[in-house]
């Protein structure tokens, strides 16, 4: 069932929001303190103040961190270092899912109407493809990864449903996630313990093939797709 294309003043005051919406996030994240605790030391004193709380609070930050555009590869490589690299991926996965589902129904609410009485015929095309193959889409842009927050908004203003939506993002991030957190976090356990000669150790030397690996994702899913 095809969506009515009408802009009416609703539609035009919600995307209005929502261009200041984005326009005062990236004010608050480059423009005030907020910024100065997007360190690992500061984040750290923060959380270590936090007590038991600690992993609740980094992930109402990182989800938070994704409204206000902050880059989510900035929040994952925090956590790694806070919190390690298996403690880290779990809190970061969680926290990324809640970002990206946040971001997605901001967008959704501001967005969808005015997006949908001013695309053309062509770009309409395109929307009702997006419903039809949500799922697959979601999942091929997460994997060759798509700039993160700028798609979660962006699916918003499109047809695809939730949950397509939801569980293309979980399943397309569950590796980035990892490969991330697993390299930083082992590398933050050799810095902590201060022995060197750890940096030769399998661990390591498996951290940084999955790292390095996962620079060629996007090019191995794309010349997958391109032979099918």
């Amino acid at each position: 069932m095809k969506e009515k294309a009408s802009l009416g003043k609703g539609a035009i005051f919600k995307a209005l929001l929502l261009v200041v919406f984005i326009a005062a996030a990236v004010f608050v994240v480059r423009f005030t303190p907020v910024k100065d605790l997007l360190t690992v030391d500061r984040m750290r004193q923060f959380l270590e103040a936090s007590g038991f709380w600690a992993p609740v609070i980094f992930i109402l930050i990182y989800t938070a961190g994704i409204c206000l555009f902050v880059p989510g590869t900035l929040l994952t490589t925090l956590g790694a270092a806070i919190f390690g690299a298996y403690w880290g991926f779990l809190y970061v996965l969680i926290a990324a899912v809640l970002g990206a589902t946040a971001a997605f129904f901001i967008g959704r609410y501001l967005g969808r109407d005015f997006a949908a009485s001013v695309i053309g015929d062509r770009l309409r095309h395109y929307d009702e493809a997006i419903e039809r193959n949500g799922f697959a889409t979601v999942l091929y842009l997460r994997l060759i990864y798509f700039p993160f927050t700028a798609m979660n908004f962006g699916m918003g203003l499109t047809r695809v449903r939730f949950r397509d939506y939801f569980w293309g993002t979980v399943l397309g991030i569950i590796a980035g996630t990892f490969i991330i957190t697993f390299f930083v976090g082992t590398l933050k356990e050799v810095w902590a313990g201060g022995d060197w000669s750890k940096l030769l150790s399998f661990r390591v030397a498996f951290s940084i093939a999955l790292f390095l690996f996962s620079l060629f994702i996007p090019k191995i899913i794309k010349k997958i797709k391109n032979t099918e």
